[in-house]
């Protein structure tokens, strides 16, 4: 099979324009699989050859939450798209439960697709809203992954005030929520402000690794981050098991908590990396 001239027809056909209604469309080439509701935006991405690979960088950047939460009893993810952060967190997390609420039943269809391994004892996928999965379960994740994205974008729920506030109280004590968002999304000082309003001044933001995302981490229980050493330490420690850049995560989740603080100033002064 000529593999060149397969990706180029799928990607023709992928130009010719995804469903106006925002059902995920699956682009196959010889080399990967991504997941998309536009032809702005990828979702997902997954190389044929590691399928658990975690290949988009703010992915990477979201397993930062290792750094403080180096081994997790429970991780609630809501938005599943092609499954990179399920897959990893099943496959190098061995001893934790991982569930993955997702609204959009023709994302889940596409499960096998991706590779995402079926229900079992410590792997679960949820079709449901997942705002209303965090206000409504009894579950104490030690970590909460919100990528939830829609065609039109990040629905409003997953970040207002009410939906931090239900975090909040549905993590652990010491628990950790990261959130993913789009760069050019007008709306994040807005997500920053309503995300104080349940965490106060625990929060960090900043440049996704290889990417044009922002990536938030608010965290419950101390009220500073460890020192900028002591993150380093155990992002060299967890480097062993672990195939990501948490040494730069680690340097820019310090980073990240002045950014948060004085969010409309920095964005002022910075040149955007992207």
């Amino acid at each position: 099979m000529d593999h060149s001239h397969a990706s180029f027809n799928a990607y023709m056909k992928f130009l010719a324009g995804p469903p106006a209604d925002g059902t995920p469309v699956v682009l196959e080439t010889a080399n990967a699989l991504s997941l998309h509701f536009d032809l702005l935006a990828t979702q997902s991405f997954m190389s044929r050859r590691d399928p658990h690979k975690l290949v988009l960088g703010y992915t990477r950047t979201m397993m930062g939450f290792l750094l403080l939460k180096p081994t997790p009893s429970r991780i609630s993810m809501i938005g599943l798209g092609g499954g990179s952060l399920a897959k990893f967190c099943y496959r190098h997390l061995p001893d934790t439960r991982i569930v993955a609420i997702e609204i959009d039943p023709a994302v889940i269809a596409l499960r096998d697709t991706f590779h995402i391994p079926p229900d079992n004892e410590r792997f679960e996928v949820i079709c449901a809203d997942g705002a209303e999965y965090v206000r409504s379960g009894d579950a104490r994740p030690d970590v909460i992954l919100v990528d939830g994205f829609l065609a039109h974008g990040m629905p409003a729920q997953l970040g207002n005030a009410a939906f931090y506030s239900a975090c909040h109280a549905r993590l652990a004590d010491d628990g950790v929520l990261v959130a993913n968002f789009v760069e050019d999304d007008p709306l994040i000082p807005y997500y920053l402000e309503e995300a104080r309003s349940a965490f106060g001044d625990s929060l960090s933001i900043f440049m996704a690794e290889d990417s044009c995302n922002y990536t938030m981490f608010a965290w419950k229980g101390a009220a500073k981050l460890p020192s900028r050493d002591a993150l380093l330490a155990r992002a060299r420690t967890l480097a062993t098991d672990h195939p990501l850049n948490l040494l730069a995560t680690a340097r820019r989740l310090k980073q990240g908590t002045s950014l948060a603080m004085n969010w409309r100033s920095e964005q002022n002064s910075e040149p955007g990396e992207c």
